[in-house]
């Protein structure tokens, strides 16, 4: 019994030394003590983070071969190879938790672990891809801009790298969808085309309303998240509105209009019911990105047995030198 009173002293120590960290806006390293529930919550939102990027270069990967010039072609095949690196910093983040990179590429597979719904829905046109880059790696960078300063130190340090490449992506997107609008009628529609497919999803991207959001609680108690839902939404909209206004493109929101009392814009209801059943398996293309990542990570299991025996090589000849 004393053992057990004992024991419970030091859990409570611990816990009240890591809350003084995050008060303190300290940040957690991956040898401090943590709570699981923290832990847990870090491994749900960085491999769904890393997940996210890697299955984002299959809409854009498809459309190398088509881009309308080398210069396109040079800049898409350096975006999704950026694409690829910021899966890479979030996966080895995401293993200082404990968690090794197999339990979360099964986790993908077996559909236990998500990735953002706007990656299950086709890239119909070119427009598309400078909807992407303009859209959703605009709000990506919204909201990942503050996770610059999110409390677990690996994913704070992995976004200030990852931000700076998405501010090019964004810009990359901008400038393929103001090409458009200054060109003919048929591509001015294309691009109008693409906002209005692109528009609502991205904004579904921000995650559900905060009073419907069940990890938002502890992700800002935590100062995992320094923003709500809501926030980052706001931010987004207030922006990209401006943009689309320069180039002569219109938000497909008839309820759309600046709000003086908040100084934000208000926008029209978000069709929650179609997010859930993206995110739930049944969106466009939900069947086709999960065989795709599932065929290619078969295939590429040599390359991946090839790096372990030459690692072990290495070791073994270090250990009789």
């Amino acid at each position: 019994m004393e053992l057990l009173e004992k024991n419970e002293q030091v859990q409570t120590e611990l816990l009240r030394h890591f809350e003084n960290k995050i008060e303190k806006g300290d940040s957690i390293e991956p040898r401090d003590k943590m709570p699981d529930g923290y832990r847990k919550h870090l491994i749900r939102q960085m491999s769904q983070h890393a997940h996210s990027e890697v299955i984002g270069m299959q809409p854009e990967g498809n459309w190398i071969t088509r881009a309308p010039s080398l210069r396109a072609k040079q800049i898409l095949l350096a975006k999704i190879q950026d694409e690829g690196g910021h899966g890479l910093y979030l996966y080895s983040a995401a293993e200082t938790l404990g968690i090794s990179r197999d339990e979360m590429i099964s986790q993908l597979h077996s559909g236990k672990a998500k990735y953002s719904n706007i990656f299950n829905y086709p890239a119909l046109t070119w427009a598309d891809i400078g909807a992407i880059g303009w859209l959703v790696d605009g709000a990506a960078i919204v909201n990942q801009v503050s996770l610059q300063r999110t409390s677990y130190g690996p994913y704070s340090r992995a976004m200030v790298r990852i931000c700076k490449e998405e501010s090019f992506h964004q810009r990359q997107g901008y400038e393929i969808m103001a090409k458009m609008m200054s060109g003919t009628d048929a591509q001015k529609e294309m691009a109008q085309d693409a906002m209005n497919r692109w528009w609502w999803p991205s904004l579904m991207m921000f995650g559900p309303h905060d009073s419907e959001s069940p990890h938002t609680g502890d992700a800002v108690k935590w100062k995992i998240k320094r923003h709500s839902n809501d926030e980052l939404r706001a931010k987004f909209i207030d922006k990209t509105v401006q943009q689309a206004e320069v180039i002569g493109l219109t938000i497909p929101d008839k309820d759309l209009k600046w709000n003086d009392a908040t100084g934000h814009y208000d926008h029209g209801a978000i069709d929650w019911n179609e997010f859930y059943k993206v995110i739930s398996g049944s969106g466009p293309c939900n069947h086709q990105r999960m065989e795709h990542h599932k065929r290619v990570h078969a295939e590429g299991a040599w390359v991946r047995e090839a790096a372990e025996a030459y690692r072990a090589k290495q070791e073994k000849q270090l250990l009789h030198s």
